[in-house]
């Protein structure tokens, strides 16, 4: 019965800031080669972060991963062919559309 429910579990996880010119992103690495799936959902713990232009921050922080069960994590990727489909109807051309 517990591939039907959801479960979760806490797992330190690294948090990767950056704010340049060439980048603005930011990754969570989780603890141990966890992996998410479809449907997961990760939680990362404490307070807001800010970074500053020019600044790259690397932060140690505790995660709740909370796992699908097995009908969500099948309809994840059911409904997903869909939602991916809608991103075909936008374009990427250059110039003026007639």
């Amino acid at each position: 019965m517990t591939a039907l429910r959801r479960t979760r579990f806490d797992t330190p996880c690294t948090i990767e800031l950056e704010h340049s010119d060439e980048n603005l992103c930011a990754h969570v690495e989780l603890a141990g080669g966890v992996t998410v799936g479809p449907g997961d959902r990760v939680r990362v713990h404490g307070a807001p972060i800010s970074v500053d232009f020019g600044e790259r921050r690397v932060i140690e922080r505790m995660a709740t991963v909370e796992r699908a069960g097995a009908i969500e994590r099948l309809w994840t990727k059911f409904t997903s062919h869909f939602e991916l489909a809608e991103l075909y109807e936008v374009s990427f051309s250059h110039g003026n559309m007639p």
